[in-house]
């Protein structure tokens, strides 16, 4: 039977959509056809508000000139290089840039394609270094309830939604969580970061002297945790971890794919809490969602471990064809290039406190429990139906695409990351859209 190479426009059933109820979407589909700064443009001609830049990722907008032009011109000139044994020229021109504007002591950068595949990166470089150093005992990896690094087997082993683990086996072996930082009944409605919660670090020595340091490789958290639903660190917990891991000589991983590039309002979330961990991982806002790109970001300490021995041989047996991209590359400079000429990551800091406000006067409408924020970043947690988790969160989201509003959510909670070139007015059209969408909630 022949295959037909030119299915219709309305024929979905080949694409197995990921994190997508399926047949509920392709019952009714959501198509986005073109997109243009703060708005997507639906097929039927509607714009809507991108309350969620894309996945959290495009945070210069949608659709900028320079990012495009960038990558028009290096498809005409240099397509693909490989970045084993060879290389091209905007790589390590992105891997500078990358590296003057993280937090002083991140000194090198490896390349990969996603923020999964950084996750995967970091956790083996962080193996490999303490058995570059002679203690090779060191492989236990300890990650955090509810955290989430991506979908790849390493970051669901470290990870912490449960709905991303529990039908897939075993995962790896010799990995420990911390508990979650979420703590309602004392942290509910709270500005920025909590007050009660920075002992929860302090679990950190229970599993140090469970499992003794010298087995502990890695510690890796989300500054502030994205994807469970918008978690903020409390005051000193931050803090309270790199005191623990360095008296330990465990290395602090930093999960910023998410709050990488701005989201709030600093370069990265270790600027803003002024915590310097031991690896970075990166990946979204580093091509603003464009073509897909991740980064690790690590100290000399770390990459200098590797260096050792004869030139010839190679010293970290690590990476992915697409490694550095040029397209990517392009890409990223461009990026980079527009957060830095427009000043986006100062527009995001400057607007917190207004969006802040905004948020927060949608505290007693219908089935809101909490309400958190940072940032450009903020979340509303809904009271679940009974017998029906996430189905409230749902209807909102479909009710608010319909009104013009694209937001995001998890279990109940509705989270909000829109481009960091919005405005004042924006914000408005954004929580009134949201409002009006909660208000009609049953």
């Amino acid at each position: 039977m022949a295959l037909d190479r030119n299915p219709t426009p309305n024929d979905l059933s080949a694409f197995w959509m990921p994190f997508t109820a399926n047949r509920q979407f392709k019952k009714a589909p959501r198509m986005f056809v073109g997109a243009s700064g703060m708005y997507y443009k639906t097929a039927d001609g509607r714009e809507v508000l991108d309350g969620t830049a894309g996945l959290w990722c495009c945070n210069a907008g949608h659709c900028r000139p320079k990012i495009t032009e960038a990558i028009q011109k290096q498809a005409a000139e240099l397509d693909y290089a490989p970045a084993f044994q060879m290389g091209h020229p905007k790589a390590f021109e992105l891997a500078s840039a990358v590296r003057d504007m993280a937090p002083e002591g991140m000194e090198h950068v490896f390349f990969t394609n996603s923020g999964s595949e950084s996750v995967e990166t970091a956790l083996k470089i962080a193996i490999a270094y303490h058995r570059a150093r002679g203690e090779g005992a060191r492989t236990r990896l300890i990650g955090r309830e509810r955290g989430y690094h991506g979908v790849n087997f390493g970051g669901i082993s470290v990870g912490g939604i449960v709905n991303n683990r529990k039908v897939f086996g075993s995962l790896l072996t010799g990995v420990d969580h911390l508990p979650h930082t979420h703590l309602p009944d004392q942290n509910a409605f709270t500005r920025g970061q909590p007050e009660h919660g920075a002992y929860l670090a302090d679990d950190l020595e229970r599993i140090v002297a469970l499992h003794g340091a010298e087995t502990i490789a890695a510690v890796i958290v989300e500054p502030m945790a994205g994807s469970t639903g918008v978690l903020m660190p409390p005051k000193g917990y931050l803090e309270r971890l790199r005191e623990i891991c360095t008296k330990h000589g465990i290395l602090l991983i930093f999960d910023e794919v998410i709050t990488g590039f701005g989201r709030l309002g600093s370069a990265f979330a270790a600027d803003h809490f002024g915590v310097l961990p031991d690896m970075m991982t990166t990946a979204k806002g580093l091509t603003n969602g464009v073509i897909p790109m991740g980064a690790v970001l690590t100290t000399a300490a770390i990459h200098d471990a590797f260096m050792q021995g004869p030139e010839h041989l190679i010293e970290l047996f690590h990476g992915y064809t697409y490694s550095g991209n040029p397209i990517a590359s392009a890409a990223g400079i461009a990026t980079l290039q527009t957060y830095r000429e427009e000043g986006l990551f100062e527009n995001a800091a400057a607007l917190a406190p207004y969006w802040e406000d905004a948020l927060h006067s949608l505290k007693g409408l219908p089935h809101v429990i909490d309400i958190r924020n940072m940032g450009l970043i903020g979340a509303v947690e809904l009271a679940p139906i009974a017998g029906e988790p996430t189905k409230r969160a749902f209807t909102a989201f479909l009710d608010a695409y319909e009104k013009g509003l694209l937001i995001r959510t998890t279990g109940d909670i509705i989270a909000l990351s829109p481009p960091l070139m919005i405005d004042k007015a924006q914000i408005d059209e954004l929580f009134g859209k949201l409002g009006d969408v909660l208000k009609a909630l049953d």
